[in-house]
């Protein structure tokens, strides 16, 4: 039985392995041990979207395209469900992904190297995945796969006899990724614009990573007569993504964590909350802004320190001039540097916002 077999055999064994030991044993099959994208070693990272491991810079790139496009999670940081490894499994590991992704590269265009810079690098990702270029299913490879039909790397590769119904299928579906993304409001952009903002996402440097957990809403306004059906917006740049609603309830519990990564320079970390309508436009429930940046420099400044015990480094006082209900505490617990963070939202008559910040080194 080969070690590919060996996992896929052990998930159908309950009790078997755990999500974090199957994992690790498909991360160290011979095509896991780079990433997927420019050849960095020990790729820490995975495109949940794509099933394929990534370094953390390239993982930035993915994250940068949204969750609609590639979902990342961290091979170490994130709680794994055999559910998400399952997926990881069945997309058959990076080199059968990008036997898919990379089926038709043109002889002019070079993966990036692990040193690449980052326009280089932004550039590849968005073609190879967002764009799908390099794919036998783009609806441009046709002739493409008739000039390099005779590589052998490609023999294995289906001719691309798509209808021109299933062209515009594949069209269709890449622009309706781009306007039913919930985090675009903006229904009446034009999709050449949308596509400037995007290639701006990507031209960026990062200085980090942030895990925010949304911990709890209280007393949240009213916006369904007695009460209302409440979900949060989070936003770092160009990054965005959202909670589940709650139903009826102006004390929510989410408890949910979320990642982005910190460009720089460290734009706020955004909060927008709503309340969900199913017949018309979700009402507003009020908004609320964090600096992150004291967080990252504690982050930064304590990144190979050997406390252990918890220690306060700093605090965020409240004053009549943010939003904060009480003063925050930024800490080191177990080596990781954390903020606790309870705010008022603006723009709003009522409505506070609990949650809690970490802030993680590239060297994770």
């Amino acid at each position: 039985m080969s070690h590919h077999q060996e996992i896929h055999s052990s998930r159908n064994i309950p009790g078997h392995l755990n999500p974090s030991t199957r994992l690790e044993k498909l991360l160290s099959e011979p095509g896991n041990r780079v990433c997927a994208d420019c050849g960095f070693p020990s790729p820490k990272w995975v495109s949940l979207s794509f099933g394929v491991f990534i370094c953390i810079k390239c993982s930035g790139i993915h994250r940068s395209l949204g969750v609609h496009i590639s979902k990342v999670l961290s091979v170490n940081l994130d709680e794994w469900t055999d559910h998400q490894v399952d997926s990881v499994i069945d997309a058959g590991g990076n080199a059968a992904v990008n036997m898919r992704y990379e089926a038709l590269l043109p002889d002019n265009i070079k993966k990036p190297k692990p040193d690449a810079l980052i326009e280089e690098r932004a550039d590849f990702i968005r073609r190879k995945y967002e764009l799908q270029q390099f794919s036998a299913k783009h609806p441009t490879s046709a002739s493409a796969s008739s000039i390099s039909s005779s590589s052998s790397a490609q023999s294995s590769v289906p001719n691309n006899k798509y209808s021109e119904k299933k062209r515009m299928s594949i069209r269709y579906g890449l622009s309706q990724a781009f306007r039913n993304s919930w985090r675009k409001k903006e229904s009446e952009q034009k999709p050449v614009k949308q596509q400037s903002k995007l290639l701006q996402m990507g031209m960026v440097e990062f200085v980090g990573l942030i895990k925010v957990n949304i911990i709890k809403g209280t007393n949240l306004a009213v916006r369904d007569v007695v009460t209302s059906d409440p979900y949060v917006i989070l936003t770092l740049g160009h990054q965005t993504t959202k909670t589940r609603v709650v139903k009826s309830n102006l004390n929510p519990v989410w408890n949910e964590r979320v990642m982005f990564s910190i460009p720089d320079p460290i734009p706020p970390l955004k909060l927008q909350v709503y309340d969900k309508d199913t017949f018309s436009t979700d009402d507003k429930m009020g908004e609320a802004e964090v600096d992150i940046q004291p967080l990252v420099a504690a982050a930064k400044a304590y990144e190979n320190s050997s406390i252990m015990k918890a220690t306060q480094l700093g605090k965020w006082l409240a004053t009549e001039d943010n939003t904060l209900v009480k003063d925050s505490i930024i800490s080191l617990v177990d080596g990781t540097v954390k903020q606790e963070i309870i705010l008022k939202l603006q723009n709003v008559e009522r409505g506070q916002i609990e949650m809690e910040l970490e802030c993680i080194p590239l060297s994770q």
